[in-house]
């Protein structure tokens, strides 16, 4: 069985079943299904979390989820696949972060393990089982890999640093009107 070759078909599995997860999360905020709140409540809860604007915000968590998600499964363009779910993961991780580590209190352990999974795609390749070896790797090259993780960091930072900034606002808001 020269054909089969252990670590492609180990990515395999970890980019279907990492790309399956994350894309029905996506689908959840994007269209509602598999019991979720689709683009109109996604929009109310990022609001409420401090994602502002709403809308924006759950587009964006939408489509690096479920968009991210599909190109991991299929190994298409896995560096930016992967940086894009690692991004939208990075905000998960924010609203989580006060629960501490573990789910089981609420915390960022769940989504940190899926942007980690996803990150770690992305920059290993999707291997030989993939649309990216089909291409012959047009869109995974080491300069994809560079360029998509700087992009993916950079607008992490950006809305996790706004979405903080955002919360300290409202506090000293709500702070300042219970002294009065």
């Amino acid at each position: 069985m020269a054909w089969l070759h252990r670590k492609d078909l180990g990515l395999l599995a970890v980019r279907i079943g990492t790309g399956g997860v994350l894309f029905a999360h996506g689908a959840q905020k994007l269209l509602g299904w598999f019991g979720g709140s689709g683009i109109d409540g996604t929009a109310q809860a990022m609001e409420a979390m401090g994602f502002r604007p709403g809308r924006a915000s759950a587009v964006a968590a939408g489509l690096g989820e479920a968009g991210g998600g599909l190109l991991l499964a299929l190994g298409a363009a896995t560096p930016a696949a992967g940086a894009a779910a690692a991004g939208a993961m990075a905000g998960a991780v924010a609203v989580h972060r006060p629960g501490g580590f573990f789910a089981t209190q609420g915390g960022y352990e769940y989504p940190a393990y899926l942007g980690f999974v996803a990150a770690t795609l992305g920059l290993s390749g999707a291997g030989r089982y993939s649309l990216d070896r089909l291409t012959r790797n047009r869109l995974d090259s080491p300069a994809m890999v560079v360029l998509a993780f700087a992009a993916s960091t950079a607008a992490a930072v950006a809305i996790v640093g706004r979405r903080e900034r955002t919360l300290a606002a409202k506090a000293q808001a709500e702070a300042a009107v219970g002294t009065q």
